[in-house]
């Protein structure tokens, strides 16, 4: 149904069997103060042929930076109202709030193909460009963009590269469980968060790692979220898919990075 666009020669480390269970790209903008309520149903009944149902969730709330500006109205804070649109296996949605437009890929069944950026972005591209034109359509106006954003979620099971809190160091070099006085026993949980400033465009990038249990079979892993956000120069399209372009390339670098070369052999690096 969508168009392939041919990928460039890969050039970013690659992966035969990447423990990427999500991906997400959007962007974050300015908060349109005309939206209001019926303009979900209203944008749902423009992609409804391919996404055809949807959910109201909480919204997405980022921490209040120069670059991202939290909704205001009346004098109170007030918290915007975000929508899921889920296509028909529901491998692919879209999440819109009056500050917000992701598309994310998500894997839902084992067998799911992982979906590569070269792939996904295409997608974005289009269904972005009917948001905004729906915008512009309903006298909306068009997003003032601030942060460009890639994220990419991993599961790393129990049992592959890690048995317990202790073997961490072993996917994530920069940790370990070694304590001054040795007095500490092997810890029963760990959670990592770690932010750095980009070096060439403005932006950062954040990762978390999380122990969890996966709902769909039971299975011990840690979720590692890797997200890379970046300011566009301006609010052109062009900008904002060369700022995604850089978001994803951090997002790569960083998790290569932070992660062990005993686990890329376990994950088949190619690059």
């Amino acid at each position: 149904m969508w168009e392939k666009v041919v990928a460039a020669e890969r050039t970013l480390p690659d992966f035969e069997n990447p423990p990427a269970v999500e991906t997400l790209m959007g962007v974050h903008f300015a908060p349109i103060d005309k939206w209001q309520g019926p303009y979900f149903g209203l944008f749902w009944s423009r992609i409804k042929k391919d996404y055809p149902r949807a959910e109201v969730q909480p919204p997405v709330v980022a921490a209040p930076t120069p670059e991202l500006v939290l909704p205001q109205f009346q004098g109170r804070f007030e918290l915007p109202v975000r929508c899921w649109f889920f296509n028909h296996d529901e491998t692919r949605l879209i999440q819109v709030q009056n500050n917000l437009f992701l598309h994310n890929w998500r894997k839902v069944a084992h067998t799911d193909k992982y979906l590569h950026y070269d792939d996904l972005r295409p997608i974005f591209e289009r269904e972005w460009q009917v948001f905004c034109n729906f915008l512009e359509g309903e006298g909306l106006g068009m997003p003032a963009v601030q942060l460009c954003e890639v994220t990419y979620v991993n599961h790393i099971d129990r049992g592959n590269g890690w048995q317990s809190f202790a073997d961490l160091s072993q996917v994530f070099p920069n940790w370990s469980p070694q304590t001054s006085g040795n007095i500490l026993p092997t810890p029963e949980l760990v959670a990592i968060n770690a932010s750095y400033p980009l070096k060439d465009v403005d932006g950062h990038l954040q990762i978390t790692a999380q122990p969890a249990v996966r709902q769909t079979d039971t299975k011990e892993t840690v979720q590692l979220t890797v997200t890379a956000r970046c300011k566009p120069a301006s609010y052109s399209n062009q900008d904002i898919y060369r700022r995604l372009d850089d978001a994803r390339k951090w997002a790569v670098l960083g998790f290569t990075d932070f992660t062990s070369s005993k686990m890329h052999e376990i994950w088949g690096r190619k690059l």
